[in-house]
């Protein structure tokens, strides 16, 4: 049985395989499996496979219209960071989402333009914007 939780943490084969989706938008197995296929070997039956699972759990949606059957992410790249985020959040750092954000900081140096990005969003919140 599927549960919510499980639906919410894709593996990482998975999450490769929901970035080409995002990125190409809905496509057939085969368009898939060359995408990956261009940074790392894989089997085109894998990616099949991996992709019949990812439907089950209800990650991608399948269209059994045409002879090629057509996938396509069930949810935007920003929901599932979020819910991810969030996931790790409650579970690694209890609910404290400032030693998130340290730890993310300290764990690899941010760019001029993701530093000014975090700022950006910091004044916001202090604004109340969002």
């Amino acid at each position: 049985m599927v549960t919510k939780r499980n639906k919410l943490r894709p593996t990482h084969a998975e999450l490769a395989i929901l970035s080409v989706l995002w990125r190409r938008g809905p496509s057939t197995v085969r368009e898939v499996h060359a995408a990956l296929a261009k940074t790392k070997p894989t089997g085109y039956t894998t990616v099949l496979k991996l992709m019949q699972i990812m439907a089950e759990k209800g990650l991608v949606k399948r269209d059994e219209r045409q002879r090629a059957h057509v996938y396509a992410a069930r949810s935007a790249e920003h929901e599932t960071q979020r819910q991810l985020v969030g996931d790790l959040l409650e579970r690694a750092f209890g609910g404290s989402a400032a030693k998130l954000v340290l730890h993310a900081l300290s764990a690899k140096k941010s760019s001029d333009e993701e530093l000014a990005q975090i700022r950006q969003l910091l004044a916001e919140l202090e604004r109340g914007e969002k």
